[in-house]
């Protein structure tokens, strides 16, 4: 049977299957079988009994299904696929614990007396929990059951609280170690750790359009985010300032100590010695660094005691030392990959581990909070594990059956400007991302997509700046990061918008959750076209 005619039973079916309930890993398993049986074995269809002639079932364990099942092995047995239950486990146990509160508590602290300085509060926890983990479903939950309450009792519009939440809580699927970035590079076999050196410039873009778009909103309208009356001893702002300064000397003085142990340990062992050009220096951690971490730490110290005074030091670390255990994740887990300490599954593993040991300091480390959050971890990772089995399954299939070659030549050959096939791409992936999940979409559509994208002249991709050829994967993976953003809050299946129904109050609806949305995806869009006319802008830091 000709690939067109698979391609046409391909989609109807799949929005068939969707459409009555079943779940997107069976729907794709199912469609899987489908079309090797009308690409190998056709005559199964009209004559069921003709089973075990063909070319499909004559030789079990050969042909087209030794190859599918091949596939999907080896996809499973992929090393880098552990990190995914483990950064899950690790946003499970930071939900579950008071590390974000106290981190919450201690950013309102600083930008309570700011215009919308809650929203831009909730943007910056969301920043540092996608920062973390690069979970998406938790953070919104998370932010929901924190913040929601804090913004509607102080009077902010419901619009701006609820976009607010589920814009930023959706970050994680941009700012590194995001984990749509690690299924995409496990799929289109591309370096995980240049995609999330690729997508660290746009997802903080991406954060920065959201803190913009509040801080002028609530400029331009003070009544969509009113100050909270001020406490009787509250600082100043200019007190606020200094003791802001004084926290930041401790957290340099602190940093910059445990790297200077660190160095100099390297130093004793000899592990820092000098090997050539054949291996990569330690990240600060050569002999040279020891003079300068020396100073930083003593420049550090005397800031916080001597100018800045212990008085407003110790003032500065009480408020502040919330922050310092999300700090010390993000260097642990980022720190490890980019400091050529570890690998991404490893530092995963360090990540979550970090946090118990948070936990366990703090006193909030129990059998209840590590079952609970074991528990949500195998959920999650069930669920995953299955759609990516399912869509392996049945994107394999349409490959075997020469899908992906037959929908590039089409569009190839259509002569379409390669800005046209982008934005084709784009709608498409909007269109999808409204109605089936990202690892499904991920798994079916960029096995096609990718492909024409490399097909297209790399000149013509872009109007800002041009791309190498070996960055146009890393960069349509970003870019694919950053439209599954807006297939978040894309009514009438946001995700984003379950989420926080779960956990808003009553009289709070989906349409009302929805309606809140509408201005931030217009900021998700400007996001999209930035990385859409400049695309060089992911391998500024490559």
């Amino acid at each position: 049977m000709d690939v067109g005619t698979i391609s046409i039973v391909l989609v109807l079916g799949l929005m068939f299957l969707l459409a009555i309930g079943m779940p997107l890993g069976f729907a794709s398993a199912v469609l899987a079988l489908v079309v090797l049986v009308m690409k190998f074995e056709p005559g199964l269809l009209m004559n069921p009994f003709s089973f075990g002639d063909g070319m499909l079932t004559g030789r079990p364990g050969t042909g087209a299904l030794y190859i599918l099942t091949q596939k999907i092995f080896d996809l499973l047995t992929e090393y880098v696929l552990i990190s995914v239950p483990l950064f899950i486990f690790m946003a499970a146990l930071l939900e579950r614990s008071g590390i974000a509160k106290e981190m919450y508590d201690a950013l309102d602290f600083w930008l309570s007396r700011v215009r919308g300085g809650i929203a831009i509060v909730t943007s910056l926890m969301a920043v540092l929990m996608a920062a973390m983990s690069g979970i998406i479903g938790g953070e919104v939950v998370l932010l929901g059951l924190i913040a929601l309450p804090q913004m509607l009792r102080l009077g902010y519009d419901q619009n701006l609280a609820i976009g607010t939440i589920c814009a930023s809580g959706s970050l994680g699927t941009m700012i590194p170690p995001s984990i749509v970035l690690i299924i995409y590079g496990l799929i289109t076999e591309t370096s995980i750790k240049a995609l999330f050196t690729g997508a660290f410039l746009p997802g903080f873009m991406l954060a920065s359009f959201i803190i913009l778009y509040i801080v002028i909103r609530t400029q331009l309208k003070p009544s969509l985010a009113p100050l909270p009356e001020p406490k009787p001893n509250d600082p100043t702002g200019l007190q606020k300032l200094g003791m802001f300064g004084a926290f930041l000397s401790i957290l340099l003085a602190g940093v910059s100590a445990l790297l200077l142990l660190r160095a100099t340990f390297f130093t004793v062992t000899g592990q820092n010695a000098d090997l050539g050009e054949r291996v990569e220096p330690i990240f600060l951690g050569m002999s040279h660094h020891l003079p300068y971490l020396a100073g930083y730490t003593v420049a550090g110290l005397v800031l916080a005691i001597f100018v800045f005074g212990r008085e407003r030091s110790r003032a500065g670390w009480k408020h502040g030392k919330g922050l310092v255990p999300p700090f010390a994740v993000i260097g642990v887990v980022l720190g490890s990959i980019y400091g050529g300490i570890s690998g991404i599954t490893e530092a995963a593993g360090m990540g979550a581990l970090a946090v118990f040991i948070i936990a366990l300091s703090r006193g909030e480390a129990s059998v209840g909070l590590l079952w609970d959050s074991l528990m949500r971890t195998l959920k999650s990772t069930g669920t995953i594990i299955w759609v990516t089995v399912g869509a392996a399954a049945l994107s394999g299939a349409y490959t075997l059956a020469g899908g992906p070659r037959y929908i590039a030549d089409l569009i190839v050959g259509a002569d379409m400007p390669a800005m046209l096939v982008l934005l084709t791409m784009m709608l498409i992936l909007l269109f999808m991302g409204a109605f089936m999940d990202w690892v499904g979409i991920v798994l079916l559509i960029i096995p096609v997509f990718l492909p024409i994208v490399q097909r297209l002249p790399v000149e013509e991709i872009g109007l800002i700046g041009q791309l190498q050829p070996q960055h146009v994967a890393i960069w349509f993976g970003v870019l694919f990061c950053m439209n599954m953003q807006v297939s978040f809050l894309s009514p009438p299946f946001g995700p984003a918008a379950f989420y926080l129904k779960s956990v808003a109050p009553p009289h709070i609806s989906l349409t009302d959750i929805f309606r809140g949305f509408l201005p931030f995806i217009g900021v998700q869009i400007l996001g999209l076209s930035v990385l859409l006319i400049w695309p060089k802008i992911v391998v500024l830091l490559q």
